[in-house]
């Protein structure tokens, strides 16, 4: 794998994972559930950014397979994150 690919995917995971603390910190101090569905989300975001290329790597799947699978994680953290502002 490239070295900036992997810098790239880091860099991402580092800020939503910082990003994922502030929202549950904030969800610690004010009670409010939707930040704690905005941490999830941001959980699952910084979790499908790194996803790609273990799946890729690790089970020997095609990139489109390991595609769909990252694209599923995203989504699922942004279907939290979505739900917390319209609730």
């Amino acid at each position: 794998m490239d070295a900036s690919f992997l810098l790239a995917k880091l860099i991402t995971l580092i800020l939503s994972l910082l990003v994922a603390y502030l929202a549950y910190h904030g969800y610690r101090r004010s009670g409010e559930t939707p930040m704690l569905y905005v941490s999830g989300g941001f959980i699952f975001i910084g979790a499908g950014a790194i996803c790609e290329g273990l799946v890729y790597h690790v089970f020997g799947t095609t990139i489109a397979s390991a595609a769909l699978v990252q694209a599923a994680i995203v989504s699922s953290g942004m279907v939290l994150v979505l739900f917390s502002l319209t609730r």
